[in-house]
């Protein structure tokens, strides 16, 4: 059996489940957390003055922004070799599609914002040099044998992108959150469960299985005993 193989039989074991394999699972909450922080950390920047600590805050913000990139292309591959789970959330008609839409605005924004911070980067004169996850040494795009005005445009072209891109973030994130949440605790679907760390159901709180999606109840079943 191939590599391939033999990883798309363990993930099997999961996805069956209607759970995402725990590589899935880590990829999702490592980049949660990393563009969670990058949003902070990049309105915190915007306000320092121009000087030394505002290069500073940039350079930790390449540094974290870098792995996004690098681990949107690994996530995307992975998708491709490992399809998640068919779970309840994916019988919803228009909100299935409506996810769906989400998570390609998500990839937009996962591959656009590093890559739009990376044109901005390396369009300014001699900022200083760009390392991956502030250790290992990242090459600036060839800008620095083009004429002034035209890195200047460039700069102006990207900044513009990397502002839309993270207003686009700002808005998808609460709905992706809010229909998650909704999806657990409203409908009772599987979607939030398949997508945290597996609880053995022996030591789940609510003794089930699994989630039930909700049913509406007959009226036997409302009236008074």
């Amino acid at each position: 059996m191939s590599v391939a193989g033999a990883l798309r039989k363990w993930a099997r074991g999961h996805t069956e489940r209607s759970r995402y394999s725990p590589v899935g699972i880590a990829f999702h909450w490592v980049m949660a957390l990393l563009v969670l922080f990058q949003l902070g950390w990049g309105y915190y920047s915007s306000w320092l003055p121009a000087g030394g600590d505002k290069l500073l805050a940039y350079q930790v913000h390449s540094a974290a922004g870098l792995p996004i990139l690098l681990l949107a292309l690994a996530r995307f591959g992975w998708r491709l070799l490992i399809p998640g789970p068919i779970n309840d959330a994916d019988r919803q008609g228009w909100q299935t599609q409506a996810a769906y839409a989400i998570h390609y605005v998500f990839y937009i924004a996962f591959f656009g914002l590093p890559l739009s911070g990376w044109v901005m980067w390396s369009s300014i004169a001699e900022p200083g040099p760009l390392y991956l996850a502030g250790v290992v040494p990242w090459p600036q795009l060839p800008f620095d044998q083009l004429p002034l005005t035209t890195r200047w445009r460039i700069m102006d072209l990207a900044e513009d992108v990397h502002l839309v891109l993270v207003i686009t973030l700002l808005v998808v994130i609460p709905l992706h959150v809010g229909a998650a949440l909704k999806h657990h605790f409203w409908d009772r679907h599987d979607v939030l469960r398949g997508m945290l760390p597996e609880i053995p159901d022996a030591e789940d709180p609510r003794g089930e299985a699994k989630h039930k999606p909700r049913e509406p109840r007959l009226p036997s079943e409302t009236a008074p005993g």
